[in-house]
């Protein structure tokens, strides 16, 4: 007997607001305004980053080991569906529930301060606890949140950890030890990450461009996406997971593309779809050098007829480990609104890319299929595409 799942709830905060309306006005408006140049980052110079504004919800007393900014933004995208979440438990249980999260920061911030303070003080702060900035630590502070009894656990590759994530928490679903899963991710700024990319020269103080003549490198940005993933039938389905891996360079992609390639390839073949079929392609388009080259000849390998795709880290910022989910959101949003997210850039084509087919302002899904297909790449080679679309009844 075939399974399907299904996305039936998005919790999200980034650098375009708090909350699904307010993510949805800046995503199909192309609003860059939550990029910022800011001081403190790096040793020298500005930084442009994706941070996200106002006050976010406060840990609890009793999880008090477990304060984070980057828990206080899982926090935040979790009481977005939190109705949705008590519906779930109640439905299936505490013991039914796993948690699957992506994460390559969780609170490295609280770690790089803590440091600081040990070093100026000789001692570490008051409150300080190592769990703060443990990669496991985010799926962990959520069921706990939740008094869930579930399985929970993080995955951490890099820049498709919170991608990843959803094949994790697919096959609890599968393979009947779940009956619903909250599967996203969330990465928070910190200084270990802006200053690592910058050491490899892969950041821009500009707006990123992706696919750009002119494209510098990435600005980093952070946030959380939040789902609710359960077999229970709903209007937005998973459809297909492809994973690969190259292993071509630590931090250097393929350069033809290949394991992107059969990524994208694999999560076609597990949909059972043709490339035709996709009406929308998220691209993973950091506007590094070599990242948009490796990408564009594998996409147009992959499309050879074309397909609408869009950039959207100028929007945001790379969030890293929340970068597979937030993007595969602005996939569900895309769905449920109708509208595909623009591609913004200086419109400088490349001749040494291959020629995509980028949207543009107020572009809706052409046709009556609608499915869209999001791409995560990562250091080592670390490959993962997903697709969602329109439930079929």
């Amino acid at each position: 007997m075939s399974q399907r799942y299904y996305l039936s709830a998005l919790g999200i905060i980034n650098a375009l607001g708090y909350g699904k309306h307010a993510i949805m006005q800046g995503l199909f408006q192309g609003d860059t305004s939550g990029m910022t140049l800011e001081q403190g980052w790096l040793h020298e110079g500005t930084a442009r980053v994706g941070r996200t504004r106002g006050e976010l919800p406060q840990i609890p007393s009793h999880l008090a080991d477990f304060s984070s900014r980057n828990n206080q933004l899982l926090l935040a995208a979790m009481l977005e569906i939190e109705a949705e979440i008590a519906a779930a438990i109640a439905h299936f249980g505490p013991a039914r529930i796993g948690v699957v999260i992506g994460s390559s920061t969780s609170g490295m911030a609280e770690g790089e301060a803590a440091v600081m303070a040990q070093q100026t003080n000789g001692h570490l702060p008051e409150g300080y606890q190592y769990l703060q900035q443990e990669l496991g630590t985010p799926a962990l502070f959520a069921s706990r949140y939740l008094k869930l009894s579930g399985p929970a656990y993080t995955v951490s590759t890099a820049c498709t950890s919170s991608a990843k994530a959803f094949q994790s928490a697919r096959n609890l679903l599968k393979h009947g030890i779940c009956d619903a899963v909250l599967v996203g991710g969330v990465d928070t700024l910190c200084k270990l990450t802006i200053n690592g990319f910058t050491a490899l020269e892969s950041t821009s103080a500009a707006l990123c461009q992706p696919m750009s003549l002119n494209r510098q490198g990435i600005n980093i940005g952070e946030g959380a996406a939040f789902f609710i993933l359960s077999k229970q039938a709903s209007s937005i389905e998973l459809l297909g997971i492809g994973e690969s891996s190259d292993a071509y360079h630590m931090s250097a992609p393929e350069p033809e593309g290949r394991g992107a390639e059969s990524a994208m390839r694999a999560a076609l073949t597990d949909a059972s779809l043709k490339p035709e079929a996709i009406g929308y392609l998220n691209l993973h388009a950091t506007a590094t050098r070599k990242n948009d080259e490796m990408e564009s000849h594998a996409v147009a390998r992959v499309f050879p007829a074309g397909v609408p795709c869009s950039g959207t880290k100028p929007l945001t910022g790379h969030t890293l480990g929340a970068a597979g989910a937030t993007e595969l959101a602005f996939c569900w949003l895309a769905l449920q609104h109708q509208q595909l997210p623009p591609h913004i850039w200086d419109g400088i084509v490349d001749d040494t890319l291959s020629p995509l087919t980028f949207t543009e302002q107020d572009q809706a899904f052409s046709g009556h299929g609608r499915r869209c297909m999001s791409n995560s790449f990562a250091f080592g080679g670390s490959n993962t595409s997903l697709i969602i679309g329109d439930a079929i009844t």
